[in-house]
């Protein structure tokens, strides 16, 4: 009877050790989820252009890994289907409850929140914004979780030629069609590599000398993937190179395509 009564007691010891590491556990692994996971929900107050929007606690949110066109401001006009981009981006989430997911770097120079937006069916609004043709790929390192998914639904909405690239503001443009009125403005370029820089850090599509500056350069593989001949599509601020031409910066290893 005692001998009985001490291995009870003994089980019920190792029974009660056992919960308290399980519960440990448990403990420790929801941790690590809300660690891992920081994604939160808001709710869309407004949609203050095709990129941005603002909650109903006055957080300013900025769809991270595009650009659509401008609308009008006080001292610049409407960018072509700068509205219409707005207005799709309205349709889709305007007052509705959505899921932001974040990258490594949170917020932007101008303090808003960059995210990529999920509404409650589970639908991918940057990515659909892209693939609509409502807008272009628009990526800067270190938030690159995103950019290759957004790069395979840009291509397809080129090849269709929807939204803004059926429109001659936003096309795809050849390297000899770069001119200096289209000075300071983000195109995306297609043509044939005429040469390859030395150390294969940079190279020229007609006479748009394409380079990565040096702050960038840790994002990218050196040589880069590509030689004389190979059609690229570039993507990036048109500047003069003075009297030689244009040049051009990738700020992003996305901001190069081969082969395409």
């Amino acid at each position: 009877m005692l001998a009985g009564s001490g291995s009870d007691a003994h089980h019920l010891s190792r029974l009660l050790l056992l919960a308290l590491l399980l519960l440990g556990c448990g403990t420790a692994f929801a941790g690590t989820l809300s660690t891992i996971s920081n994604d939160r929900w808001v709710t869309v107050a407004k949609v203050l252009d095709g990129d941005t929007i603002r909650t109903d606690d006055g957080e300013s949110i900025r769809l991270l890994g595009l650009n659509t066109p401008e609308i009008q401001h006080r001292d610049s006009a409407a960018q072509p289907l700068g509205d219409a981009a707005t207005e799709a981006l309205r349709s889709l989430i305007d007052g509705k409850v959505v899921r932001l997911a974040f990258d490594r770097e949170k917020k932007d120079i101008y303090g808003r929140t960059l995210a990529q937006i999920y509404d409650r069916r589970g639908r991918w609004i940057n990515g659909l914004m892209v693939e609509q043709g409502w807008a272009h790929v628009y990526t800067f390192v270190p938030n690159l979780r995103w950019a290759k998914p957004l790069l395979r639904l840009e291509r397809k909405a080129r090849r269709r030629k929807l939204g803004i690239w059926g429109n001659p503001r936003w096309r795809v443009l050849a390297p000899s069609e770069v001119r200096a009125d289209l000075l300071g403005q983000f195109r995306v370029i297609r043509g044939a590599v005429r040469r390859v820089g030395r150390r294969g850090r940079d190279f020229w599509l007609g006479n748009i000398h394409v380079t990565v500056p040096k702050k960038y350069r840790d994002y990218f593989d050196f040589p880069l993937p590509i030689a004389r001949g190979d059609v690229v599509v570039v993507r990036g601020r048109i500047r003069s190179a003075g009297g030689r031409g244009w040049f051009l910066s990738l700020h992003a290893p996305t901001d190069l395509e081969v082969g395409l």
